[in-house]
């Protein structure tokens, strides 16, 4: 495991960048011949008929485990479940790591050789409570988180199931992965543990995250964020007794407005936002503590940083403005920015043989390939210099994070999605043609 200067992390996204929206070229390199030769073997077309006799086993593991609450921070019920299947199908070390992670190897013929990490996410955005009863109409499935991301957990045992009965042998070990923590506060905890505490910390070579459904789409580049719940304190009064003195809520305001004066750049892309607000005692009183809640996000580390601290800079100059502006007889303004989310920014190289052989996958299934940027479990291994990628499951979803949240298990476009990431693993691990 290595990683990344600085230096070489932001020419990587300079390099990246130029690709994002566009269609990719079709390689004509040695990823393009590798894949080529496992998408003809007779070892794929075997694992392709077993996804094709078991769509239905896919579609009602589907159902089974959206069924299954999984709220940020309580996975554990999910995780449980999923440890079982893990075990029916023969994964190896099958366990749940500290922090929640469900782990299964898939022994490859050489044990000294980097593992490949697939993964999804166990974690829905839903609060403990939300229905999650799936409803079908047609071949639509309805249910909150029935699409993220619970169809790629459902996909990757049906990835394991078709690679047995082929009597498929990689040279890499493939360590499957149903990780915790993915979504918004759960900061992705799941993957900072596996790839910072986890028993296979040191011997991962590569990584991949199911996310979304679309086949076509690779997420390359790692969208950062800093997240911070700010406080502005103040002694608080009565509205009309205490006039004059300051006031938290006038601080928050001008660093809202101070804010929102930032001219960020749109390429790279850099973005802000004041999100969730809240505080004061009564309408008749002047507040003692006031809150909001902030984000800003960039695919740039060196653009992510520079907004960090004006921003800091900014939430000190409202309180010293306010301080200078109103009384500060009964105290002063402070205020305080807590951290509550901190997402690495990076990306792994259009040319990176990940990548390259991803790409060729997705062509070889007649699918146009486009690298992308976006916020997922890809983030971390990104910044640690190993190569990751984000892929889709297959198949359609829309309106996700809601709770009409659907996703089409229609069997042709499902099962032609379903082979891309199977192939992609398959490039990645290296297959033993024989």
């Amino acid at each position: 495991m290595h990683k990344l200067g600085r230096s070489v992390v932001v020419a990587a996204f300079t390099l990246a960048v130029s690709a994002l929206g566009a269609v990719v070229a079709q390689p004509a390199d040695a990823a393009h011949t590798a894949v080529a030769g496992i998408a003809g073997s007779s070892q794929f077309k075997t694992a392709v008929a077993t996804l094709d006799a078991q769509y239905d086993r896919f579609v009602a593991e589907l159902v089974q485990l959206t069924e299954i609450p999984a709220p940020p921070f309580k996975e554990a019920e999910r995780a449980k479940t999923y440890a079982g299947m893990f075990k029916a199908l023969g994964l190896k070390d099958v366990s749940t790591d500290a922090e929640g992670n469900v782990l299964g190897l898939r022994p490859g013929s050489d044990p000294k050789a980097p593992l490949v990490v697939m993964a999804a996410h166990l974690d829905t955005v839903f609060p403990a409570g939300t229905p999650v009863k799936v409803r079908r109409d047609g071949t639509k499935l309805h249910a909150p988180g029935v699409g993220d991301d619970t169809r790629g957990l459902s996909t990757l045992l049906a990835w394991i199931r078709a690679m047995d009965a082929a009597h498929i042998t990689t040279r890499h070990s493939i360590l499957f992965v149903g990780d915790v923590g993915e979504e918004g506060a759960g900061d992705l905890r799941g993957v900072r543990y596996l790839f910072t505490k986890g028993v296979y910390k040191d011997r991962i070579g590569a990584f991949f995250s199911v996310d979304g459904s679309n086949p076509a789409h690779i997420v390359n580049v790692a969208v950062g964020s800093q997240r911070y719940h700010v406080t502005f304190h103040g002694p608080g009064g009565h509205s009309y007794g205490a006039f004059g003195i300051v006031n938290p809520m006038a601080a928050m305001s001008q660093a809202v407005t101070d804010l929102y004066a930032i001219k960020v750049p749109t390429e790279p892309k850099v973005t802000y936002s004041a999100s969730v607000t809240g505080g004061g005692t009564s309408v008749n009183a002047i507040p003692r503590d006031v809150w909001m809640d902030f984000d800003m996000r960039s695919a740039d580390p060196e653009a992510l940083a520079k907004l960090n601290q004006q921003f800091l800079d900014i939430l000190q100059k409202a309180a010293d403005h306010e301080n200078q502006a109103r009384s500060t007889r009964d105290g002063k303004i402070t205020v305080e920015p807590k951290s509550i989310g901190v997402r690495p920014a990076g990306s792994t190289k259009p040319d990176a043989a990940l990548v390259r052989s991803t790409v060729a996958a997705v062509k070889a299934l007649g699918y146009s390939p486009v690298l992308g940027a976006s916020s997922t479990d890809s983030n971390l291994p990104i910044s640690m210099g190993i190569p990751a990628v984000t892929i889709g499951s297959g198949g359609t979803s829309g309106r996700a994070h809601s709770l009409d949240e659907w996703t089409d298990v229609a069997k042709p476009e499902g099962l032609r999605g379903m082979q891309v990431g199977l192939l992609a693993l398959l490039a990645a691990a290296d297959m033993q043609l024989h």
